[in-house]
């Protein structure tokens, strides 16, 4: 098991991404901690884990209030004796338009969850990393590729990137791993939504718009939630033990740095 007798936190477990990785780290032995403001994914997450034999906990939380943050990693320490890896996944998306067409408030926001949320998590559980470990920073290929509509949600993951590479330089010495792990598109919920709306739109079939997408993937297929998750699950895992300050694309291909 990848992650036997580690303690995980993953903060944005909704129903894509944070749910599929959350119960993945559970199957490689891991105690995982998930937070989220709705509880309903969560919740469903954790009778998945028990169902498999895994062991988590669900802790309703909102990443911009530091006392939700304390108590999830609170919840940890108490429950399980440690804090050994971070996820953070949480993000607001400010709405797909013009950078200069979106309100202050929403890329604000947008800052406030996908920044200062990051870093008040990584506050609260650095301390407790006794013995060292591992934080998993969730980008998007946004960052790396400019893509219309995505302006406002690339920017606050663009300084999450640049957080994340002093955090390396930093938490070093304490034997705490900063990574980043760069997501294109993720067959899950949210491009199915994606596909449904721009068929309707187009008024062409579901299947026409992922061919449409796939074809400029090299690996032939939109990466689903489940497969990228591996990913992290690697960054978080003794694997990784001398990996730090990387960014790691997991994009099927579509992006490759030069």
């Amino acid at each position: 098991m990848m992650l036997k007798d580690q303690v995980v936190i993953v903060s944005g477990v909704g129903a894509g991404l944070g749910a599929k990785l959350a119960a993945r780290a559970a199957a490689e032995g891991a105690k995982v901690v998930m937070a989220a403001r709705s509880s309903e994914v969560m919740d469903q997450t954790a009778k998945e884990i028990a169902a498999a034999g895994g062991e988590s906990v669900a802790v309703p939380c909102d990443v911009r209030k530091p006392e939700d943050v304390e108590r999830v990693v609170s919840t940890a320490v108490e429950r399980y004796g440690t804090v050994t890896g971070l996820v953070n996944s949480a993000y607001s998306h400010p709405g797909f338009t013009d950078l200069l067409e979106t309100a202050d408030k929403q890329l604000r926001r947008a800052m406030d969850v996908i920044l200062f949320g990051a870093l008040e998590m990584s506050r609260a559980a650095v301390p407790h990393m006794t013995n060292g470990g591992s934080i998993v920073n969730v980008g998007t290929m946004s960052t790396r590729r400019p893509l219309r509509g995505e302006a406002g949600y690339a920017v606050a993951k663009s300084a999450l990137d640049m957080a994340s590479k002093y955090m390396a330089l930093e938490l070093g010495e304490k034997n705490i791993r900063v990574n980043q792990a760069i997501m294109g598109w993720l067959d899950g919920p949210g491009v199915r939504f994606y596909l449904t709306m721009t068929a309707e739109q187009k008024g062409i079939t579901e299947q026409d718009v992922y061919d449409e997408i796939a074809s400029n993937i090299p690996v032939g297929r939109i990466p689903t939630d489940e497969a990228c998750a591996g990913a992290i699950l690697y960054l978080l895992s003794d694997y990784a033990s001398e990996v730090t300050g990387a960014t790691l694309d997991v994009n099927g291909g579509e992006f490759m740095p030069a």
